[in-house]
């Protein structure tokens, strides 16, 4: 197919279709005459370009998704959008400050951190893998949101920068993580926050939520100590993450300076502290449960 049926049957212009070949996003066949012949491999790219340059996804990111098969570039792009929004909210919020005679200097701490809150986000979906890695970060980003006006916080925001930096990203042997993918893929970024909320809003009324929960949990206890559980690849995964956790700095790190960083995280963990104990005077016969930032993923 030349490039003028192509630009008819995709709606992209000629130039569009050009710069996308040169990208080295499509691939046609250049004819002896010097003509591109363009297949129907290179349409349905074309096609899936299109809609994700409406998305206002750039070049570069739709290179990676093109790549991936597994749809966790995209997934991930979806995250970073969403945290994008909340900051493009915080900004016009700011804005409104600034026109109603807010001082310049206060503006430049908050938006300081937006950035700070930017930077950290973003170095969690590169370390932590697919799933896990969204998960984290929308975990994390709510407790993201308190200026740094101390020493200590700022010691402590660097050492969670350079943690970030200098951790590896976790590989997981190639079955799991296609389990992983698999498990997970139709979990979206809303359903994250949905989980993430349910979550928080469990760690504020620890005891509604053992009443309301009962079944649930005792379903979910009986499973984890379950032989089906601990020869299935859930548990592997999880193992590997945990283990991780212990040898990375995560525990001995990361949380730490996170707590130090950040008085509503630190607020949270207390939280956690008694939920785990109202849990384990309810539930005697099972092992201490660590807080949730210490157990195979973080809730």
């Amino acid at each position: 197919m030349l490039i003028n049926q192509v630009s008819q049957a995709t709606g992209l212009t000629k130039k569009a279709i050009e710069y996308y070949t040169i990208e080295g996003l499509i691939s046609p066949l250049v004819l002896e005459n010097g003509y591109r012949d363009f297949s129907e491999k290179d349409i349905e790219v074309l096609n899936k370009i299109s809609v994700l340059r409406k998305l206002d996804i750039s070049v570069e990111e739709i290179k990676t998704i093109l790549s991936d098969k597994s749809n966790t570039a995209l997934q991930a792009i979806s995250v970073r959008k969403e945290l994008n929004l909340q900051r493009e909210s915080a900004k016009n919020a700011i804005l409104g400050k600034l026109s109603s005679g807010e001082s310049y200097s206060k503006i430049s701490e908050e938006l300081q951190v937006i950035e700070k809150s930017k930077t950290i986000t973003e170095k969690l979906l590169e370390t932590f893998p697919g799933y896990w890695g969204r998960f984290i970060c929308l975990h994390f980003a709510r407790f993201l949101n308190e200026p740094v006006k101390t020493e200590s916080q700022q010691a402590a925001y660097e050492t969670i920068i350079t943690f970030l930096d200098n951790t590896p990203p976790i590989t997981l042997p190639e079955d799991l993580q296609e389990y992983l993918n698999e498990g997970t893929k139709d979990i979206g970024t809303e359903q994250i926050i949905e989980i993430v909320e349910n979550t928080h809003r469990a760690m504020e009324n620890p005891d509604a939520f053992l009443s309301e929960k009962k079944d649930v949990i005792e379903q979910y206890l009986a499973f984890k100590q379950s032989e089906d559980y601990k020869q299935s690849p859930a548990y592997r995964t999880m193992g590997l993450m945990k283990q991780f956790n212990s040898t990375s700095g995560y525990y001995d790190i990361f949380i730490p300076a996170l707590k130090q960083l950040s008085s509503s995280y630190s607020e949270y963990c207390s939280q956690m502290e008694i939920a785990n104990e109202k849990l384990l005077a309810q539930y005697p016969e099972i092992e201490k449960m660590t807080l949730p930032d210490k157990s195979n993923s973080p809730k």
